[in-house]
Protein backbone atom coordinates (compact mmCIF):
# COMPACT_ATOMS: atom_id res chain seq x y z
CA UNK A 1 0.00 0.00 0.00
CA UNK A 2 1.12 3.29 -0.75
CA UNK A 3 1.26 5.87 2.30
CA UNK A 4 0.78 9.05 0.32
CA UNK A 5 3.60 12.29 0.75
CA UNK A 6 3.12 14.19 4.19
CA UNK A 7 3.23 17.86 3.00
CA UNK A 8 6.52 19.86 4.82
CA UNK A 9 5.69 22.07 7.23
CA UNK A 10 7.60 25.20 7.15
CA UNK A 11 8.89 27.15 9.92
CA UNK A 12 8.58 31.16 9.61
CA UNK A 13 9.97 32.97 12.06
CA UNK A 14 7.42 36.11 13.06
CA UNK A 15 9.38 39.52 14.69
CA UNK A 16 7.51 42.80 15.84
CA UNK A 17 9.37 45.66 15.04
CA UNK A 18 8.43 46.99 18.80
CA UNK A 19 9.70 46.82 22.48
CA UNK A 20 6.16 46.83 23.62
CA UNK A 21 4.63 43.73 25.26
CA UNK A 22 1.39 44.08 23.42
CA UNK A 23 2.10 46.23 20.49
CA UNK A 24 -0.47 46.26 18.17
CA UNK A 25 2.35 44.39 15.51
CA UNK A 26 2.86 41.57 17.88
CA UNK A 27 -0.84 40.85 17.90
CA UNK A 28 -0.85 41.52 14.00
CA UNK A 29 1.05 38.50 13.95
CA UNK A 30 -0.24 36.38 16.56
CA UNK A 31 -3.69 37.15 14.40
CA UNK A 32 -1.60 35.73 11.37
CA UNK A 33 -0.64 33.01 13.07
CA UNK A 34 -3.76 31.62 13.50
CA UNK A 35 -5.02 32.31 10.04
CA UNK A 36 -1.32 30.13 8.86
CA UNK A 37 -2.42 26.62 6.80
CA UNK A 38 -1.26 23.38 8.65
CA UNK A 39 1.83 23.59 6.42
CA UNK A 40 3.23 26.74 7.85
CA UNK A 41 3.97 27.42 11.32
CA UNK A 42 4.44 30.79 12.53
CA UNK A 43 6.55 31.16 15.40
CA UNK A 44 6.07 34.82 17.24
CA UNK A 45 9.66 36.28 18.73
CA UNK A 46 10.62 38.30 21.37
CA UNK A 47 14.13 38.72 21.07
CA UNK A 48 14.33 42.76 19.96
CA UNK A 49 15.01 43.57 23.80
CA UNK A 50 17.86 41.46 24.16
CA UNK A 51 20.26 43.11 21.28
CA UNK A 52 22.12 46.08 22.34
CA UNK A 53 22.75 49.10 20.57
CA UNK A 54 24.98 48.43 17.81
CA UNK A 55 28.96 48.92 18.59
CA UNK A 56 32.00 48.03 16.35
CA UNK A 57 34.12 48.50 19.69
CA UNK A 58 31.45 45.45 21.42
CA UNK A 59 31.42 43.53 17.95
CA UNK A 60 35.54 43.48 18.14
CA UNK A 61 35.20 42.24 22.11
CA UNK A 62 32.71 39.73 21.30
CA UNK A 63 32.87 38.71 17.62
CA UNK A 64 30.43 35.79 18.00
CA UNK A 65 28.02 38.94 18.93
CA UNK A 66 26.19 39.56 22.38
CA UNK A 67 24.24 37.38 23.40
CA UNK A 68 20.61 38.37 22.34
CA UNK A 69 22.46 38.62 18.96
CA UNK A 70 23.46 35.09 19.00
CA UNK A 71 20.11 34.05 19.81
CA UNK A 72 17.84 35.84 17.28
CA UNK A 73 20.38 35.50 14.43
CA UNK A 74 20.55 31.51 15.44
CA UNK A 75 16.21 31.50 15.04
CA UNK A 76 16.64 33.25 11.83
CA UNK A 77 19.64 31.27 10.50
CA UNK A 78 16.80 27.96 11.86
CA UNK A 79 13.81 29.44 9.95
CA UNK A 80 12.83 28.86 6.42
CA UNK A 81 11.44 32.75 6.22
CA UNK A 82 11.00 35.72 8.21
CA UNK A 83 7.93 38.00 8.29
CA UNK A 84 8.52 41.41 9.99
CA UNK A 85 5.77 43.32 11.25
CA UNK A 86 6.82 47.55 11.68
CA UNK A 87 5.45 50.54 13.45
CA UNK A 88 6.23 53.57 11.99
CA UNK A 89 8.21 56.04 14.11
CA UNK A 90 8.11 59.40 12.58
CA UNK A 91 7.74 58.36 8.91
CA UNK A 92 10.37 55.69 9.26
CA UNK A 93 11.07 52.10 11.15
CA UNK A 94 11.61 51.91 14.68
CA UNK A 95 15.12 52.29 15.64
CA UNK A 96 15.00 49.35 17.69
CA UNK A 97 14.70 47.12 14.68
CA UNK A 98 17.00 48.98 12.13
CA UNK A 99 19.65 48.30 15.04
CA UNK A 100 18.80 44.66 15.00
CA UNK A 101 19.20 44.59 11.41
CA UNK A 102 22.12 46.61 11.24
CA UNK A 103 23.65 43.28 13.68
CA UNK A 104 21.81 40.69 11.71
CA UNK A 105 24.07 42.03 8.73
CA UNK A 106 27.29 41.45 9.97
CA UNK A 107 29.88 38.14 9.33
CA UNK A 108 29.05 35.96 12.15
CA UNK A 109 29.80 32.33 12.25
CA UNK A 110 25.90 31.23 11.05
CA UNK A 111 26.74 33.20 7.92
CA UNK A 112 25.07 36.68 7.08
CA UNK A 113 21.59 35.18 8.00
CA UNK A 114 19.56 37.69 6.16
CA UNK A 115 21.45 37.15 2.96
CA UNK A 116 18.69 35.44 0.61
CA UNK A 117 16.27 34.38 2.92
CA UNK A 118 12.80 34.67 2.00
CA UNK A 119 10.85 37.32 4.11
CA UNK A 120 7.71 39.40 3.89
CA UNK A 121 7.01 42.69 5.35
CA UNK A 122 3.57 44.17 6.86
CA UNK A 123 2.48 46.89 9.52
CA UNK A 124 -0.50 47.75 11.83
CA UNK A 125 -0.60 51.12 13.54
CA UNK A 126 -3.22 53.09 15.01
CA UNK A 127 -3.19 56.20 12.60
CA UNK A 128 -4.80 56.21 9.45
CA UNK A 129 -1.76 55.50 7.24
CA UNK A 130 -0.80 52.29 8.14
CA UNK A 131 2.93 51.86 7.85
CA UNK A 132 2.95 52.79 4.31
CA UNK A 133 6.62 54.91 5.07
CA UNK A 134 8.36 52.45 7.85
CA UNK A 135 7.56 49.37 5.39
CA UNK A 136 8.95 51.44 2.56
CA UNK A 137 12.40 52.20 4.68
CA UNK A 138 12.37 48.32 5.95
CA UNK A 139 11.95 46.66 2.21
CA UNK A 140 15.38 49.28 1.52
CA UNK A 141 17.52 47.92 4.10
CA UNK A 142 16.17 44.23 4.15
CA UNK A 143 17.33 44.44 -0.30
CA UNK A 144 20.90 45.85 1.01
CA UNK A 145 21.04 42.89 3.51
CA UNK A 146 20.34 40.76 0.13
CA UNK A 147 17.31 39.43 1.53
CA UNK A 148 14.35 37.99 -0.99
CA UNK A 149 11.43 40.30 0.11
CA UNK A 150 7.83 38.90 -1.13
CA UNK A 151 6.94 42.23 -3.47
CA UNK A 152 3.26 41.46 -3.06
CA UNK A 153 0.66 41.82 -1.47
CA UNK A 154 1.31 44.68 0.14
CA UNK A 155 -0.75 44.89 3.46
CA UNK A 156 -0.82 47.93 5.58
CA UNK A 157 -2.93 47.98 8.65
CA UNK A 158 -4.23 51.29 9.99
CA UNK A 159 -6.48 52.43 12.59
CA UNK A 160 -5.52 49.53 14.50
CA UNK A 161 -7.55 49.56 17.95
CA UNK A 162 -10.67 48.83 15.70
CA UNK A 163 -9.09 46.18 13.39
CA UNK A 164 -7.10 43.91 16.13
CA UNK A 165 -8.92 42.73 18.63
CA UNK A 166 -7.84 42.06 22.30
CA UNK A 167 -8.11 38.33 21.53
CA UNK A 168 -4.95 38.31 18.74
CA UNK A 169 -6.81 35.45 17.48
CA UNK A 170 -9.58 37.52 16.21
CA UNK A 171 -9.58 40.94 15.13
CA UNK A 172 -12.54 41.84 12.74
CA UNK A 173 -13.25 39.61 9.64
CA UNK A 174 -11.79 41.97 6.67
CA UNK A 175 -8.44 42.28 8.38
CA UNK A 176 -8.61 38.03 8.94
CA UNK A 177 -8.88 37.25 5.69
CA UNK A 178 -6.39 39.97 4.66
CA UNK A 179 -4.11 38.11 6.65
CA UNK A 180 -5.11 34.75 5.58
CA UNK A 181 -4.55 35.61 2.11
CA UNK A 182 -0.98 37.67 3.44
CA UNK A 183 0.35 34.20 4.85
CA UNK A 184 -0.66 32.01 1.76
CA UNK A 185 1.01 34.24 -0.43
CA UNK A 186 3.97 34.13 1.34
CA UNK A 187 3.49 30.29 1.24
CA UNK A 188 3.96 30.65 -2.32
CA UNK A 189 6.75 32.87 -1.69
CA UNK A 190 8.66 30.82 0.13
CA UNK A 191 8.21 27.88 -2.74
CA UNK A 192 9.30 30.26 -5.98
CA UNK A 193 12.30 31.24 -3.93
CA UNK A 194 13.40 28.31 -1.72
CA UNK A 195 11.64 25.54 -2.73
CA UNK A 196 14.00 22.31 -1.39
CA UNK A 197 13.31 21.54 2.29
CA UNK A 198 12.90 18.43 4.29
CA UNK A 199 9.73 16.78 4.31
CA UNK A 200 8.54 16.55 8.17
CA UNK A 201 5.69 13.99 9.22
CA UNK A 202 2.91 14.16 10.60
CA UNK A 203 -3.30 40.93 -2.62
CA UNK A 204 -2.42 44.09 -2.17
CA UNK A 205 -4.74 45.21 0.65
CA UNK A 206 -4.93 48.29 1.69
CA UNK A 207 -6.75 49.95 4.34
Amino acid sequence: MTIPDTPPVRHVLCLAGSLRRDSWNRRLLRMAAAHAPATLHLDVCDGLAAVPMFDEDLEQREPDGPAGVRSLRASIAAADGLIVATPEYNHAMPGVLKNALDWLSRESPQGEVLLEKPVAVLGASAGPWGTRLAQASLRQVLHTCGALVMPTPTLFIANAADRLDDNAAQGDTTTGQALQRFVLAFEQWLERVAPAIDAQPGLTIMH
